[in-house]
């Protein structure tokens, strides 16, 4: 009884944590990526039953080792964790411990790096859906290190996308519009309901698009090109630092003081880019990528640096009423106080200082809020939203029968706007 009442007690603090994807829990942890085996600029998906694997890597600056192990959660199409046992979705072990761990070396900061290929033979999820990874302490749940997202498909929808302009015309030119088809036969659908379709840009859960309903149904066919549908704004190419060497500084770097430990990096002033036209460049889309020039293995042998960023509003006045936040994949795009800059009025300049492993960083500045949600980034005051920008869109359908109590990933495809556009 004593232990039921524990394990009473633990259930809201557990479901909590699995309701907050991609964030790190304990402040030792950093360096956290999940991604396709051997691409690090590939997104965590993979299909019910290949025998794909993902890469999870992470550091803990703690710097002795420790007993970390990892579990799923199969979760609904929102990321709400589904109403099943553990059993009902892995095959093998509901945890498994993380035993592949080293000790830094070379780098002068020091950390235990851990990594894992996922799923190991002994526990692998047999239905498609959303999943957390979670990492814990001790075999203890109540312990989370941090979540990340990963999906597993079953790929029984074909999808056909392009991307348009949109038709109203004041948002032709700072806008993507995603119109796509899906073909049903395979599915057993009474009710339109029993779908749901997410669409995303460049893989970012905060502006994600869903709950629209198909325009037009004809047989198995459902059309999904509603006028004010599945409407972005296009952003721009994402800023850039490359971190892979101290000792031979990129363009993007001022100064490093490398007497400090970790590095003090300070970065050369980003200004406000509303103002500025257009220019294509190839980028990562918000994405990173740990690695080093002077290192055989960045993984082990990476530095960390604490980086100084610092953006100049236009004629170095704030932004009246809005915070300006730094956003990336190496922050989870997350909009809160890590992320948010301080505003210096003797220098009229906003500052913000991270600390960064050694790698290849791609990010933006946003102020929150946009018509998309009040809480997704907006870039249109910071950034500039330009219809010719190069993003890539995944569309996700989700399929529910009637027998079941979870959302299968049933359809994924991703468009480049690019690549299959119509303009």
């Amino acid at each position: 009884m004593r232990y039921l009442f524990a394990c009473l007690l633990l259930l809201p603090h557990s479901l909590l944590h699995a309701q907050q994807p991609d964030k790190i829990y304990m402040p030792n942890i950093n360096g956290v990526k999940l991604f396709l085996n051997g691409s690090q600029a590939s997104y965590p998906v993979i299909t019910l039953g290949s025998t794909y694997s993902l890469e999870l890597h992470f550091d803990d600056l703690d710097a002795y080792v420790k007993n970390y192990s990892y579990t799923f959660q199969l979760c609904n199409a929102d990321w709400t964790p589904v109403d099943l046992s553990p059993f009902d979705y892995l095959q093998g072990f509901t945890q498994n411990r993380i035993t592949q761990y080293t000790a830094s070396s070379i780098a002068t900061t020091r950390y235990i790096h851990y990594q894992v290929s996922l799923p190991e033979r002994n526990c692998i999820p047999n239905k498609s859906g959303n999943y957390l990874v979670k990492v814990f302490l001790n075999g203890d749940t109540s312990q989370l290190a941090f979540c990340s997202r990963m999906l597993v498909a079953d790929n029984r929808v074909d999808i056909a996308a392009q991307i348009q302009l949109p038709f109203d015309f004041n948002l032709q030119r700072t806008s993507h519009k995603i119109q796509f088809s899906l073909n049903k036969s395979k599915l057993n659908i009474l009710n339109p309901d029993q779908l749901k379709v997410v669409v995303l840009q460049n893989y970012r859960w905060d502006n994600a698009i869903t709950g629209k309903q198909p325009v037009f149904m004809r047989n198995d066919d459902y059309e999904y090109n509603g006028e004010r549908d599945f409407i972005f704004p296009a952003g721009k190419e994402y800023r850039w630092i490359d971190l892979r060497s101290f000792r031979f500084q990129s363009e993007r770097i001022a100064d490093i003081n490398m007497r400090a430990t970790p590095f003090d990096v300070y970065m050369k002033p980003d200004g406000e880019r509303t103002q500025v036209r257009y220019l294509y460049y190839q980028d990562l889309n918000g994405f990173y990528q740990i690695g080093s020039t002077e290192q055989i293995n960045g993984w082990t042998q990476g530095d960390y640096g604490n980086v100084h960023f610092v953006f100049v509003p236009l004629n170095h006045q704030p932004i009246p009423g809005k915070d300006i936040y730094i956003t990336g994949q190496f922050n989870g795009y997350v909009l809160n106080d890590s992320a948010k800059l301080a505003y210096n009025a003797e220098k009229g300049i906003y500052e913000k200082t991270m600390l960064l492993k050694q790698g290849y960083y791609s990010y933006a500045y946003a102020t929150m809020g946009n018509a998309i949600s009040p809480t997704a980034p907006d870039f249109s005051l910071t950034e500039g939203n330009y219809y010719e920008t190069e993003n890539n869109y995944t569309i996700l359908v989700y399929y529910r029968s009637l027998s079941n109590r979870y959302d299968e990933l049933v359809g994924i495809t991703t468009v480049n706007s690019r690549l299959n556009r119509t303009f």
